[in-house]
């Protein structure tokens, strides 16, 4: 089977390498992103998470000079994914996020990060019942911004007022919520109500059951679900101790990435190809549409902000072995 390259909207990390790190270099930069081409990767946003404004600054800055100078940054890293600080503070719906750095939703704020970056800010996860969030969104959408609810604990009513002002996408949908919610009147069932969001899945086993996955993909539609890792540090790494935007956290011999002494998960150790074999052996999709989930869908859903950019993206092409094991070529570069 041959597809085109794979694309993750969300990667904090990946082979040690923590995008979060003030002090990453080239060097590290083109670690993870090797790494991330034996995955079947050719692309991907690397992902900066909540932080105090003038952490965010130090951390995009150190990214985008870091990819700016790698080898492969330019073929691979189009833009950037900030996951918060505008996010809902309330416990289980901050995840493995600091609450005390989170804010209400500030355009203006995400327009200076992005100012002195050689690469834009091309999505952003906010909360939309935050005050000011829905006008947010209209100012981050006309700016090229894909706009994503994440961290949330929007009702019916705030999710459709936000799809009205552009909002076009559920990060992790089903994660950064609570063990127990209202039983009716809640944010999973808001966002799978609402036709306008696509979807994206984290499919490692942990984040969700299998059946919960099948779910949440059958009520959405394989048509509107993207594949994502939420991939940290540890991700293709061996089980231990590891720093991640300035936290510890630890892999498991399970493959679960958790901050010591607490129960919620810090990302995941998920590669990207592990997520399209794990919905093809959980029954979900084919190989076909599982990897389409990953790719096509994926760069579909930053469409309007690449086209904004004047940004194109070269896919690539994987080819899949009998055990869907992927082998890639990309500009060039080639990885198997």
């Amino acid at each position: 089977m041959q597809t085109d390259g794979l694309f993750d909207l969300q990667v904090n990390g990946y082979a040690g390498v923590d995008f979060n790190d003030e002090a990453i270099t080239p060097d590290q930069v083109d670690v993870a992103l090797e790494a991330l081409l034996t995955a079947g990767v050719t692309g991907c946003l690397p992902t900066v998470i909540t932080a105090h404004p003038h952490k965010l600054d130090a951390r995009l800055r150190a990214l985008d000079a870091a990819v700016t100078a790698s080898r492969l940054g330019h073929s691979m890293v189009p833009g950037y994914h900030l996951e918060g600080p505008f996010l809902n503070a309330s416990a289980g719906y901050d995840g493995c996020h600091p609450p005390e750095a989170m804010i209400d939703p500030d355009a203006e704020l995400v327009f200076r990060l992005e100012e002195p970056l050689v690469r834009p800010i091309l999505l952003v996860t906010l909360a939309p019942e935050r005050l000011g969030a829905v006008d947010a969104v209209k100012r981050l959408t006309k700016a090229g911004k894909t706009v994503s609810m994440g961290h949330s604990a929007a009702g019916f009513a705030t999710v459709r007022a936000a799809a009205n002002a552009g909002m076009t996408l559920s990060t992790h949908l089903g994660n950064g919520l609570p063990q127990q919610l209202p039983k009716l009147e809640n944010a999973l069932l808001a966002q799978l109500a609402e036709s306008r969001l696509k979807a994206s899945l984290i499919a490692d086993g942990h984040h969700m059951s299998p059946e919960a996955l099948e779910a949440l993909v059958s009520i959405k539609g394989k048509e509107n679900c993207i594949l994502v890792t939420d991939a940290v540090v540890a991700a293709g790494s061996e089980p231990g101790s590891y720093r991640f935007a300035g936290m510890d956290i630890q892999l498991d011999e399970r493959g679960t990435v958790l901050q010591p002494g607490q129960s919620n998960l810090a990302g995941s150790a998920l590669g990207l190809d592990k997520a399209v074999r794990n919905v093809c052996a959980w029954s979900i999709a084919t190989p076909q549409e599982a990897a389409r989930m990953a790719s096509v869908q994926a760069r579909a859903a930053i469409a309007s902000a690449l086209k904004h950019h004047g940004i194109r993206l070269d896919a690539g092409q994987v080819s899949w072995n009998s055990g869907l094991e992927p082998s890639v070529q990309v500009r060039g570069c080639t990885s198997a």
